[in-house]
């Protein structure tokens, strides 16, 4: 959302004195010396700082100001909470355009105030902190629908010096007047790349098949794969960048098998909190145990969540709604 521009216009006034002039034509009507004069801010003219014929607003009384302040706190703080608690990407897509909405709003309407002049100076900083925080959201909302931000933690640490001087601010102009400034409920925590160990289980579920599932991941970010059955999650594992682990016991039936890349797992959220993505094999994994007089056979399965040469399992996108998770 573009910030709306304030164009300010100055009344320029000039004095012009002619003194002396001589003329070859006829003589002036009145005679004498013929002279344009005026004065710099005489009467007529605008007060200096105004536009012609509008003057400054009068300084709102301190229990004014408050209340203008108490008008727009809870949409403010709201949206900034509400972000906060985002769970998955779209949701976190659409918090964030929220948020930039009503703080670049509650902006707008703040800077049209004259508060009080003891509190002029912290009252305007809020103002531009507001103004530069919504301005971030908007360069992150672009972030987060490129997958590069995840969940609301990295989208505050991606905008921890901007959420910073808001709480400051807020906090000024609070102690200035026991006004109400105090939006920020949140602190962002510095960029993390957490990670679970190899053949870490996040739902293990019942293991006492026969089968196994081996999974390689030769991509360049970790992942966690999850295995579905009749609806219901059987499995979901943590498998590191350049490695492989196999899932012993696994029982029959068929498997649709979905997988999520990324930085920093979220254990909080069970989530990838920076360059996210979402998939799973068209195909179903199918798991049979035959049993015959003198055999046992069962089904081993490999798959690779890299592209690999001679590959011949599809994958394709999932949307993260749609995505089971941990």
């Amino acid at each position: 959302m573009a910030t709306p521009r304030l164009i300010s216009c100055v009344l320029a006034l000039a004095t012009l004195t002619t003194v002396g002039a001589c003329s070859t034509g006829p003589a002036s009507p009145t005679g004498g010396e013929p002279r344009v004069t005026g004065v710099a801010g005489g009467q007529g003219a605008a007060p200096a700082g105004t536009e012609a014929g509008v003057r400054s607003p009068a300084a709102l009384t301190p229990e004014a100001y408050k209340s203008e302040l108490e008008t727009r706190h809870k949409a403010m703080s709201g949206a900034i909470t509400s972000l906060a608690g985002a769970r998955g990407v779209k949701a976190l897509d659409k918090r964030v355009g929220r948020a930039e909405e009503a703080l670049s709003g509650a902006a707008d309407a703040l800077s049209a105030l004259a508060p009080p002049e003891t509190v002029r100076a912290q009252h305007e900083a809020y103002v531009s902190s507001l103004r530069d925080f919504a301005t971030a959201l908007g360069a992150t909302a672009g972030k987060v629908g490129a997958r590069d931000l995840c969940t609301s933690s990295a989208v505050f640490t991606d905008m921890d010096d901007k959420l910073t001087a808001l709480d400051e601010a807020g906090q000024a102009l609070q102690e200035a007047g026991d006004y109400p400034a105090d939006i920020v409920s949140v602190k962002a925590a510095g960029k993390k790349s957490r990670r679970l160990g190899n053949g870490s289980f996040l739902r293990k579920g019942t293991l006492n098949g026969r089968g196994s599932l081996e999974i390689d991941n030769g991509g360049s970010r970790d992942a966690v794969v999850t295995a579905v059955r009749g609806g219901s999650k059987a499995f979901s594992v943590y498998v590191r960048r350049k490695a492989t682990f196999k899932v012993k016991g696994v029982r029959d039936g068929s498997y649709k098998i979905y997988f999520t890349h990324g930085s920093d797992w979220e254990g909080k959220t069970k989530a990838f909190t920076r360059d996210c993505s979402f998939e799973r094999f068209e195909k179903t994994v199918k798991f049979k145990t035959t049993f015959t007089a003198t055999q046992i056979r069962w089904h081993d399965w490999r798959i690779t969540l890299h592209a690999i040469t001679g590959g011949n399992a599809r994958t394709k996108p999932v949307d993260p709604d749609d995505f089971p998770g941990g």
